[in-house]
């Protein structure tokens, strides 16, 4: 392995001080004269007609500076890719909590006053809630005129709530079924998940003297809502202006432009700006959650172990909209992962994107992802069953190996599949003896890092300072650190020299933000590329300005030094004295995924209560094929944050939807877990020198998420002989099984 002087040293937060003293600033912090607040009056049914607003006694409150309804913003949408999203209902709500009407006020208490007084007239309309159901003959179609909407990837049956279908594969199903010896089928349901974040939505919105909008938000893709609020409001993305602001936490919900739309409209009518901030209880009942899903499989094996013909239909409930999922085919190509890291000649996939009257869908980290290998990586130990085979045994005869395909046709350099699941199970002690009504389970999967563009530049200046400008607004994920130990290293200079800058969307053209674990290989890229320009040009600079020969000379903290005499000289000074500062530029583009993977293969360890089904996780191994670890403090952060995650999609978070109308309103009754229900985390770490990023680097942000709970119920499974096929894993849903015998 190559040895580095600062990639591959655990880095503190460039940004840690300010968050734990209070010295960040979020966006509810941004304070510009005159500011008021906006707050959207929401539906209480989950379908229904309007048949009246009346908004005369709010209009009369003190300190009321504007009420919209519908007629307002009458014939404009908004989305992240497919612009379906009324900023405010027009003739019909179409989930409970769809904004009905707004109102801007001098404060919050005004504001709520107001809401208060608005009278509306509904008359409820049948309504559907999950994704089957919404598909039969009969059911109400909510959004009749979908071919109407812009961004739609292509046009639909206009009498059917799926408005996406997407497929993968290769070979011919039919004859991978006819070849099967034995075929097993299963139906897995997944529920919603709430990101979680700490700090909800929130943004503030002016319109400056010159009729330009400017917005200060808590997202990670400034430029995407530029283009949002561009396409939506007929304005040109130039007059349009995003300030960088610290971020409370995304794990992919925070990519919509959610209230901004609606605080412009209350901006131009009140003349002030607009800060609008969601609470909890809007979060968890009109957010853009991980959505619901149903996964059927349908796989034909032979009985070696071989498997010829894999079949799969996953079913999202996207709710109300389309509108909060950013990919080009309005889907989640997480489902393309119910195929797995296998060897199958024979593959169908297909996803559904399905309307229904429940609270939209949005991404949630690794997208798709967690539903699929759930329901996948269950199937497989349940096809080892049925053969008679160990699980571990199974996969390793079905993982791909360097120069396989994957189920769905792609073809990966490095395909390390065995060694990490090899880690894995050696780590986790996974064939030793254990107690009675303990069990291990496991299960692996494959991420590759997205593609995407970034702008960075590096400037070193004639007072010895050296500034990375950057285009990414950063979440919470270290990525300004990241940049800093980058630079650090080409420029061989210390890292607490370095200052980061952040571009506001004035800065570049464009940037694709944070989202597919893409950061490292992009951003961090394109700050390598103008570290490595900067450099050139410097010594370059002293070369001409010292006479020395140009190849001679290196980079040594402040200094430039001639390597054959050891001569040195202050590059500040050499600076002064040319009288300008050196800029490196760099525009890095990668317009695909990466051309290799990284695979993620965990063992989970639980103790089940045969009395009361009560699931205790005991321990938890993850093995990560990693490349080269830049930081390995915030590598193993995001691992540990998204395997705790994941533990809680396994055994307690659910979005509980009743008849349309989500019932876990607060975190005391959206259980995610704290630290004491944290059981043991072991990681192996597997380095090489093959990644897209810098120095080598592979993406990790999202990969740790997909196996988590299968691996828990295939633990689960294994300890007392039941099999649990809808998340989360609760008590209740064990006992069942227990006393069913299922």
């Amino acid at each position: 392995m190559v040895s580095y002087v600062n990639i591959g040293r655990s880095t503190p937060r460039l940004e840690g001080e300010d968050k734990v003293t209070g010295g960040a600033r979020y966006t509810a912090d941004i304070e510009l004269p005159g500011t008021v607040w906006g707050r959207s009056l929401r539906s209480p049914y989950p379908h229904a007609r309007i048949v009246s607003i009346d908004t005369s006694k709010a209009q009369q409150v003190p300190g009321v500076l504007a009420v919209l309804t519908g007629a307002d913003t009458r014939g404009i949408r908004y989305g992240r890719r497919l612009y379906d999203v009324p900023i405010l209902a027009e003739d019909r709500v179409r989930f409970v909590g769809d904004r009905v009407a707004a109102v801007a006020a001098e404060d919050k208490d005004t504001v709520e006053e107001a809401l208060l007084l608005i009278d509306v007239e509904y008359e409820e309309l049948p309504a559907v809630f999950e994704s089957l159901d919404a598909l039969d003959p009969g059911a109400p179609i909510l959004h009749p005129e979908v071919n109407s909407y812009v961004g739609l990837p292509r046009t639909v049956d206009a009498n059917s709530n799926a408005f996406v279908r997407d497929t993968w594969g290769k070979g011919n199903i039919e004859e991978g079924f006819a070849q099967a010896e034995i075929t097993v089928e299963n139906t897995f349901t997944v529920p919603r998940q709430h990101q979680a974040y700490l700090e909800p939505h929130s943004c503030l919105v002016h319109v400056d003297d010159e009729g330009r909008l400017q917005v200060w938000t808590s997202s990670k893709v400034p430029y995407a809502i530029k283009q949002q609020l561009s396409a939506a409001l007929g304005l040109p993305e130039e007059r349009i202006l995003l300030h960088p602001v610290s971020i409370g936490g995304d794990f992919g919900g925070k990519g919509s432009a959610m209230d901004i739309p609606l605080a412009y409209f209350l901006a131009l009518r009140s003349g002030r700006p607009v800060r609008m901030v969601m609470d909890y209880m809007e979060e968890l009942t009109a957010g853009n959650p991980r959505h619901a899903a149903l996964i059927q499989l349908k796989t034909g094996v032979k009985r070696d172990g071989s498997i010829v013909a894999h079949q799969v239909k996953v079913y999202f409930n996207s709710g109300a909209y389309g509108g909060f999922k950013p990919a080009p085919g309005v889907n989640l190509g997480g489902a393309s992962k119910s195929g797995g890291p296998y060897k199958i000649p024979n593959v169908e996939i297909e996803g559904v994107q399905v309307y229904t009257n429940t609270v939209p869908g949005g991404f949630m980290r690794a997208p798709g992802e967690p539903q699929a290998v759930f329901a996948l990586e269950s199937h497989i130990d349940i096809i080892a069953g049925k053969l008679g085979m160990d699980p571990l045994e199974f996969r390793r005869r079905n993982l791909i190996e360097e120069g396989d395909e994957t189920p769905i046709g792609t073809q990966y350099r490095d395909i390390r599949a065995r060694a990490t699941l090899d880690a894995a199970v050696d780590a986790a002690g996974y064939e030793s003896a254990k107690a009675a009504n303990v069990g291990r389970g496991i299960a692996i999967n494959e991420r590759p890092a997205a593609g995407g563009e970034s702008h960075s530049n590096v400037t070193l200046t004639p007072d010895g300072s050296v500034i990375v400008h950057t285009s990414i607004f950063e979440p919470g994920t270290g990525t300004y650190t990241l940049l800093r130990q980058i630079v650090s290293e080409q420029l061989n200079v210390s890292v607490d020299a370095i200052e980061v800058q952040v571009w506001d969307t004035d800065g570049v053209d464009f940037d694709s933000g944070v989202g597919g674990s893409r950061v490292t290989r992009v951003a961090g890229m394109a700050a390598y590329q103008a570290a490595n320009a900067a450099s050139r040009e410097l010594l370059s600079v002293a070369a001409d300005l010292l006479g020395w020969p140009e190849e001679a000379i290196s980079l040594r903290d402040d200094q430039v030094v001639r390597q054959d005499t050891g001569e040195s000289r202050s590059w500040a000074e050499l600076l002064q004295r040319l009288g300008r500062p050196v800029v490196g530029e760099s525009h890095v583009v990668e317009t695909s995924p990466s051309p290799i993977t990284s695979f993620t293969a965990q063992v989970a360890e639980v103790s089940v209560d045969p009395e009361t089904g009560q699931v205790t996780l005991l321990r938890f191994t993850t093995a990560h094929d990693a490349g080269t670890v830049l930081n390995p403090v915030d590598h193993q952060g995001q691992i540990n944050g998204a395997v705790v995650q994941s533990i809680g999609y396994a055994l307690t978070e659910e979005l509980l939807v009743e008849e349309g109308r989500v019932t876990s309103t607060t975190f005391g009754e959206y259980k995610i877990l704290s630290a004491k229900d944290i059981p043991e985390l072991r990681t192996v770490v597997l380095e090489s020198g093959n990644g897209p990023g810098p120095y080598n680097a592979k993406g990790i942000g999202e990969n740790p998420l997909g196996p988590v709970a299968p691996a828990i119920a295939n633990a689960v499974q294994d300890a007392i002989g039941v099999r649990v096929q809808h998340l989360p894993i609760t008590a209740e849903k064990v006992y069942r099984a227990l006393r069913e015998g299922t």
